[in-house]
């Protein structure tokens, strides 16, 4: 699975996810550490990547447009401030999440637990 990490997690993230065999691309890699939330999302569609963040604009974005793609996997709460422990959850949601992300979808991390929403999003 490909991932964009957005700029609100640390390159280190992109670095030690790369270091486990997935496909990573960092937002600062490319350019784009200042670019507007569509822009990192049209990339993310572009080369069909998930993106990885802990911004929520993300899933407003998508709820929003109403659109399939891209997947986003968002980690919110305390982990979102630790990049060691993000890696970790990162690989473990890939591990137990990966089809619900190709076949397009949100996914939460919380301290709490994990929901997954499928895209489109659409309004109840």
């Amino acid at each position: 699975m490909k991932l964009l990490i957005d700029n609100a997690l640390s390159p280190y993230v992109a670095q030690q996810l790369r270091v486990a065999g997935h496909d990573v691309a960092h937002v600062r890699e490319r350019g784009l550490q200042a670019a507007a939330d569509e822009q990192i999302m049209e990339l993310a569609v572009s080369e069909a990547r998930v993106v990885v963040s802990a911004d929520t604009d993300f899933g407003a974005l998508l709820a929003g447009s109403g659109a399939s793609a891209p997947s986003l996997l968002l980690l919110r709460g305390p982990i979102a401030r630790r990049p060691q422990e993000q890696v970790h959850v990162v690989s473990d949601v890939l591990g137990t999440y990966g089809p619900d992300l190709l076949r397009g979808a949100v996914v939460v991390v919380t301290d709490a637990g994990t929901r997954v929403r499928p895209l489109p999003i659409r309004s109840r």
